[in-house]
């Protein structure tokens, strides 16, 4: 079948509904610009390099190359607003509820600020100790928590905090009871000590990899994989029996502790492979950002990310 004229010009990634507003209203007005100044030399020159530009533009989703990477990195949101689009959130990050974030662009950065699912049947080894009982995760100094009530202890190898060993294996034997449960919005939900029983009802939708909670409220919270919720809802699960006082944490607070100590997985929960840390660029239509990822070697799936800083900014 014979390709249409021009379709070998097109650019279907800045095109259609990957078309970016902001974008192509910049090369109008560089088109505009650029025909004004043709046609102070001869006005039909101008008019057809208005129509040839703006035939460009609608077929390639822009004039100049390189106007899209320049858009994506420079504009800023309160631009991207202006033209009704909300900038994409940044990073799927798990539960957020109202506002709590895991506040970690590494991981020093984030120690300061259904079926057969049940939870561990672990007993705490002993009463926890007094730093333990002190140590309250609302006050954001995660460290402190996950030191006292040893779910994190200084690495053997390096100068930083690794899972101790008896906490990971409890964590990954919740997340495999979890592997061929039903992820229902109510389980997610009560994961984080939501009222479940209220009335409201709770949502998981699958946007490709991405694992979504919906309320009749709202959206609540967004995970890169569904590996990265089931290592949420076991750690959850392993809470329970594990630091006493978690019955008692709010939802927010629970977000923050559970997306921090995300990053400090070790074991891919869905595979028991190993884990990677490196880093990439996400890009939408309108904006892209460079991201801190954990992922799972053997299979790709994502279970932490966090959005750096732009160097370039």
């Amino acid at each position: 079948m014979k390709q249409p004229p021009f379709e070998s010009f097109r650019q279907p990634e800045y095109t259609g509904e990957n078309r970016c507003t902001p974008c192509t209203v910049l090369n109008l007005i560089i088109a505009a610009i650029l025909g004004s100044a043709i046609a102070r030399k001869s006005r039909l020159g101008g008019v057809i390099a208005v129509g040839i530009s703006v035939g460009l533009i609608y077929i390639r989703g822009y004039l100049l190359p390189g106007t899209p990477t320049l858009t994506k990195r420079y504009l800023p949101p309160a631009v991207l607003r202006w033209f009704g689009k909300e900038p994409d959130p940044a990073v799927s990050t798990g539960f957020q509820g109202s506002g709590a974030s895991a506040q970690s662009g590494s991981k020093a950065d984030a120690r300061s600020p259904a079926g057969d699912a049940s939870p561990t049947d672990r007993e705490p080894s002993g009463a926890p100790n007094a730093s333990a009982a002190e140590a309250d995760p609302s006050t954001g100094d995660l460290e402190e928590f996950f030191v006292a009530h040893d779910i994190l202890e200084p690495c053997a190898d390096a100068d930083d905090l690794c899972v101790t060993a008896e906490f990971e294996d409890t964590w990954m034997t919740a997340a495999e009871r979890l592997m061929d449960a039903d992820l229902t919005g109510e389980l997610v939900a009560e994961s984080f000590g939501m009222d479940t029983e209220a009335g409201e009802e709770f949502e998981r939708i699958e946007d490709g990899e991405t694992q979504i909670l919906e309320s009749e409220s709202g959206w609540i919270g967004q995970w890169p994989s569904r590996a990265a919720l089931i290592a949420d809802v076991a750690a959850s699960q392993t809470l329970r029996s594990w630091a006493p006082e978690w019955s008692g944490v709010d939802a927010e607070d629970r977000g923050t502790v559970l997306n921090g100590l995300r990053m400090f997985i070790e074991t891919c929960p869905t595979t028991g492979g190993d884990v990677e840390l490196g880093s990439e660029v996400v890009e939408s239509c309108c904006s892209s950002h460079e991201v801190l990822a954990v992922t799972c070697e053997d299979t790709g799936e994502r279970l932490f990310e966090q959005q750096l800083p732009n160097a370039e900014a």
